[in-house]
């Protein structure tokens, strides 16, 4: 009985916390990615919920769940898990840059025979805490101020990680176009010395030829 409450605790949960969070269609058996930007050092929690297309329709896979893989910038697997129709996962970024998420669905269908198509639920939070969905309805105002503040530091933490990261590219992105701008300049540069060059070369070319036939 215990199991069953904390299951729909946990089913309430996502529900709650993908109400606001994007979706997309999975077929049975398939893979699909999504790519997000990181900071280092961050926690990152997600949310999903697997569910038909269509909610009218009946699942004919009632054993069907998720497994969820993410890969840091240099396609190391950071973690890989295998899950029910809703769940929630965790992991924390080493570095900065784009992370894949990749989301399957495992059935115990043949692969011939599996093609529901499936709407994938999900919400990826970044920050080391969540405002706790029983804080407003604690009773002691003092806690629940205690857990506000400490979402609002986590998430300034989180900003400014963020801030910090994407100065970092901009500067890595200045300087590659300046290198790309000074690589541009010689080649310029060079070009013209060739086509000054080659038309020196003619010029003369045409007049050893001119005065070799007398015309000069």
């Amino acid at each position: 009985m215990r199991m069953s409450l904390r299951g729909v605790a946990l089913s309430l949960l996502c529900y709650l916390a993908l109400s606001a969070a994007m979706y997309f269609d999975l077929g049975e058996l398939e893979e699909k990615c999504i790519i997000e930007e990181i900071p280092e050092d961050m926690l990152v929690t997600g949310y999903f919920l697997l569910e038909p297309w269509d909610l009218n329709t009946r699942s004919n896979s009632p054993h069907l769940g998720v497994t969820v893989k993410v890969r840091d910038p240099n396609h190391e697997m950071l973690m890989s898990k295998r899950y029910g129709k809703y769940g929630k996962f965790t992991f924390t970024s080493h570095a900065s840059g784009q992370h894949f998420l990749c989301f399957q669905t495992n059935s115990t269908k043949f692969s011939v025979f599996a093609g529901e198509r499936l709407k994938l639920h999900l919400d990826v939070q970044m920050g080391e805490h969540s405002i706790d969905p029983t804080a407003e309805k604690a009773k002691d105002n003092l806690q629940l101020m205690e857990s506000s503040l400490t979402h609002l530091i986590d998430q300034m933490m989180y900003i400014t990680r963020q801030q910090e990261y994407q100065r970092v590219k901009e500067e890595t992105f200045r300087q590659i176009s300046e290198d790309t701008n000074s690589n541009v300049l010689w080649w310029a540069v060079v070009q013209t010395s060739i086509l000054l060059s080659v038309g020196l070369w003619q010029m003369k070319r045409l007049k050893d030829f001119f005065i070799a036939k007398k015309l000069v």
